[in-house]
């Protein structure tokens, strides 16, 4: 059942990356200054996430908390995680905001399907 929903999850968050005022995050600093102290939200689908300056991810989805650890490298988020103990693969993400509110990651280096949070 968690897999269903996780599964649910994905494929309805995820899109393919559009032109339409969102701008690519080149540095970790400028990815950190849009992050720092605030929560990461899709609230359709529940989903509240940290991403803290320390290279750590905490939150959760429909009930299941979110654990991880993340880095930036040659211009991508790097991100390991679990979800309710599960592994969730490795993958490097680009990512793009709007504003200082909105902010989106791409997977696989910015070629794959994308999810799109607010920040509160």
């Amino acid at each position: 059942m968690k897999y269903v929903a996780l599964a649910l999850i994905v494929a309805m968050t995820a899109a393919p990356a559009l032109a339409d005022g969102y701008a690519p995050v080149k540095d970790e600093s400028t990815f950190v200054s849009l992050t720092q102290g605030k929560e990461l939200r899709n609230f359709f689908y529940g989903i509240r996430l940290n991403v803290s300056e320390e290279g750590t991810i905490a939150g959760s989805a429909i009930g299941w908390d979110i654990v991880g650890t993340w880095s930036w490298r040659d211009g991508y988020f790097c991100r390991e995680m679990s979800w309710g103990g599960d592994p969730i693969a490795y993958n490097c993400q680009l990512v793009e905001a709007r504003g200082d509110d909105r902010i989106r990651f791409t997977v696989d280096q910015g070629t794959g399907d994308s999810a799109s949070f607010r920040l509160q």
